[in-house]
């Protein structure tokens, strides 16, 4: 079989280790990478015997597949000008900046025949898979997601920076339509909020509140999920889960023992790209579907919306 030809645009921090995955995968094969940065693209080409593309359109005229993994502000530009084309295209996490964008790139992949896939990389986190089956009718579902600050990703918003791995983690547990969107936001060292705090109703009565920061001195990424006959935590950075569950002893209702899981070591973004070169090669729809990412856009800008509100 035949292995799929693929591209990247976008070699920095996460378009690096598309770069190396797409060079060591069974089923593909890295032809070539581009960059604004051309000393960067011809280092990481070379690193993985490929070639340094100077114009997007040339790459494409190379490659089956392709990641775009350009910042934030550019996925739309770039993402529409790979399906036009009608190359399949992973584009990292957030779909695009705006819903519109989003809603247009689907309308995109869906009239060329191409395979849309978003970079939600959390959900190939070993740990998730775990964990999901533990979660059902959840009542109250806090989470964390605090890293250091970087000046990388601050063309966006927290909110569409890391909050919106969380946001799309909610929304693949199926708890219904959302009833309504509270939140607020502090900028501290960026132009756009660099901390934020949401929380989030939906209509089945379940409640949902994030955290995310980007100035905080240590990373951490937590879920604590609280339900009738129990609660899970979860750490994704540890990838440990912990499940406890209502038990009764001695005429009193308690907290039984919990369960403890570890989950396995394997790289969610090796993962994440099986999947979607799985998804081109049998035409099916990928796990995450360019739908799915702007399921959780649109959720995004509901937070977004509810910060100006609280001004």
């Amino acid at each position: 079989m035949t292995k799929l030809r693929a591209g990247v645009i976008g070699v920095g921090h996460l378009g690096q280790h598309h770069a190396r995955l797409y060079a060591a995968l069974s089923d593909s094969t890295l032809v070539g990478v581009t960059d604004q940065d051309l000393g960067r693209a011809r280092t990481i080409a070379e690193r993985h015997h490929a070639r340094t593309f100077e114009r997007v359109q040339d790459l494409l005229e190379t490659v089956d597949v392709v990641s775009v993994a350009v910042p934030t502000s550019g996925h739309y530009a770039v993402a529409k000008t790979c399906l036009e084309a009608g190359k399949h295209v992973l584009v990292e996490k957030p779909i695009a900046v705006l819903p519109a964008e989003a809603e247009d790139l689907i309308s995109l992949a869906k009239t060329n025949g191409c395979t849309l896939q978003v970079g939600h990389s959390e959900r190939f986190n070993p740990i998730v898979p775990a964990m999901w089956p533990s979660i059902h009718h959840p009542v109250l579902i806090e989470g964390q997601r605090l890293g250091m600050y970087s000046p990388r990703g601050t063309d966006v918003d927290v909110v569409l920076d890391l909050m919106i791995h969380d946001l799309d983690l909610l929304l693949s547990c199926h708890l219904g339509p959302v009833r309504d969107v509270q939140a607020v936001g502090v900028s501290v060292l960026s132009p756009t909020h660099d901390v934020a705090s949401a929380r989030i109703r939906f209509e089945r009565g379940c409640v949902a509140n994030f955290t995310a920061s980007r100035i905080s001195p240590k990373a951490l990424r937590q879920w604590r999920v609280f339900q009738a006959d129990g609660a899970v935590s979860i750490d994704f950075q540890a990838r440990q889960g912990v499940i406890g569950r209502r038990a009764i002893e001695s005429d009193r209702t308690i907290m039984a023992a919990a369960d403890e899981i570890q989950a396995g070591d394997g790289e969610p973004l090796r993962f994440q790209l099986e999947s979607f070169l799985s998804a081109v090669r049998s035409a099916s729809r990928p796990i995450i579907a360019g739908e799915d990412g702007a399921a959780a856009l649109d959720l995004a800008h509901r937070v977004l919306s509810a910060m100006k509100v609280s001004r």
